[in-house]
């Protein structure tokens, strides 16, 4: 599909997979907000922007997301990583044509994440090192209406992505902001790299946009309370099993927070990392 000259000039945002934040006890199901961002470039040539296209469990329905749309993997233009962490990077490969758009630091230390670090695996610095990589930093423009600001602490160099339009400033916050809830707890439920920075960065997320798209959860607004008011419906099918198998159970308690031990050593590791890069 050839692109073609944009009717608006404001970027549209269109979430092709929703985020959820269902998990289990004896794993996570980790499913990220997979989101296409549609708008013209600064030659008015329509662009289209995947931010984080998850991992390979949800590969298929990826592209039946697509497809859908009457578009095919090719048709996607760029791709941004909010963060590195497996859940969110896996499908890059599938756009292999397209440039990946990460910050620095983040690509960095996916050359040498901590041992404690589950969430960036080893490999995980191959498998960017594949791809064509751009680096992007606070105030970075990706197309006009589309930026990028700093949202550290979650990940060493985790990003926002921002678009504003008719609805106001959109903010999409990776796992920067994981839940709704987060904008009430003002706590990130895992850190691998810095608790008072990701700490600020909620604050941040939410001093800033008009409606956030976090990482594993419906879009939403905070209303003149200060309540939370979701602006998409949350829709999940849990398939093959049934609500009163014997040992099923449904716990609405979210996970107990989570800091990865050794997170403080990151710092002067990833220093140590830099050096042997630049030699």
């Amino acid at each position: 599909m050839v692109p073609v000259a944009a009717e608006s000039t404001a970027p549209r945002i269109d979430v092709l997979l929703e985020g959820y934040g269902v998990n289990t006890t004896v794993g996570l199901a980790a499913f990220c907000a997979v989101i296409m961002i549609e708008g013209p470039d600064a030659s008015g040539r329509l662009t289209r922007i995947l931010v984080d296209p998850a991992h390979v469990g949800r590969r298929t329905f990826l592209e039946d997301a697509l497809g859908a749309r009457g578009l095919r993997v090719t048709d996607i233009d760029k791709v941004v990583l909010t963060h590195a962490h497996w859940d969110h990077v896996q499908n890059i490969d599938v756009f292999d044509h397209a440039p990946v758009y990460v910050h620095a630091e983040e690509r960095l230390y996916s050359r040498r994440p901590h041992r404690n670090d589950w969430a960036t695996p080893q490999w995980t610095g191959d498998m960017l090192e594949r791809m064509t990589i751009e680096d992007v930093a606070e105030g970075d423009e990706i197309i006009p209406g589309v930026g990028i600001i700093e949202m550290p602490g979650h990940t060493v160099g985790s990003v926002g992505v921002t678009v504003r339009n008719e609805d106001g400033l959109s903010l999409i916050t990776g796992d920067a902001l994981h839940y709704a809830s987060v904008a009430l707890t003002k706590e990130n439920p895992l850190v691998f790299w810095d608790d008072a920075q990701a700490r600020a960065s909620i604050d941040r997320a939410l001093e800033t946009a008009d409606i956030i798209y976090p990482g594993h959860d419906q879009a939403f607004r905070l209303d003149a309370q200060g309540q939370i008011e979701y602006v998409r419906p949350f829709n999940l099918t849990i398939t093959g099993t049934t609500r009163d198998r014997p040992g099923l159970e449904f716990d609405p308690e979210p996970r107990p927070a989570w800091t990865m031990p050794g997170a403080k050593e990151q710092a002067a590791r990833l220093e140590e990392t830099r050096s042997g890069v630049d030699h």
